[in-house]
């Protein structure tokens, strides 16, 4: 059984398929403690959760109507039974699965899945002081219809991130997205350094759930 803390649709907040309806599925728990996480309530411990199957998962999906079904967390892919939920939501090629990842569990055991769901992946920078259990090796493991988010929270993230696209030619390889720390760093300041970095193929993004509602707000 999987531990789902919260399910809902709403729009994409963020990704390249944002603006569009989405089915949120999230899991509880999460291997790493960034400073500036703001779903900390879904990884404690006594968390409350609902227990429910790959096929309970999927039965729910089903009845919305709801194409794009996002699985996030905490940390999904420490989720027993994650595996088989991915191949079975895989198997219905009518629905777009993305899943959010921290960038620290590696993807090789999740890429011999039949229309494989497209991964989401962070690469924490320093501000998050989780940059260490990065693993770096699933660089080579993301495609075309991936992506790489770096959450910048200062100007010594923005550094970092133009120095592992650069290292790793991701741009070439992947979608990459540069997002703010809400209210640590001003997006016009990203913006700036992307112009003065000549920054080709990267994206900036918003959260758009945190300018539509508060961005304290579940459910969304």
């Amino acid at each position: 059984m999987l531990k789902v803390v919260e399910k809902f649709i709403s729009i994409n907040g963020e990704g390249r398929r944002a603006g569009q309806l989405a089915i949120f599925i999230r899991f509880a728990g999460c291997n790493l403690g960034c400073s500036y996480c703001d779903t900390s309530w879904a990884n404690r411990d006594d968390v409350h959760f609902e227990p429910m199957s790959a096929e309970d998962i999927y039965s729910y999906v089903k009845s919305t109507g709801v194409r794009n079904i996002t699985l996030t967390g905490g940390e999904p892919l420490m989720q027993q039974g994650i595996h088989e939920l991915l191949q079975l939501l895989s198997n219905d090629k009518s629905l777009y699965i993305e899943i959010e990842t921290n960038g620290s569990i590696s993807l090789e055991d999740f890429c011999d899945i039949p229309n494989a769901p497209s991964f989401t992946m962070d690469y924490k920078l320093p501000s998050s002081n989780m940059e260490h259990k990065m693993d770096t090796e699933n660089f080579d493991t993301l495609t075309g219809t991936d992506t790489v988010k770096f959450v910048c929270g200062s100007h010594e993230d923005l550094k970092r991130a133009y120095d592992i696209i650069k290292k790793y030619d991701l741009s070439e390889k992947t979608a990459v997205y540069i997002s703010p720390v809400f209210g640590n760093i001003e997006p016009e300041d990203i913006v700036e350094f992307m112009k003065k970095h000549n920054m080709n193929g990267v994206n900036l993004q918003l959260q758009l759930h945190k300018i539509i509602w508060s961005p304290d707000k579940k459910g969304v």
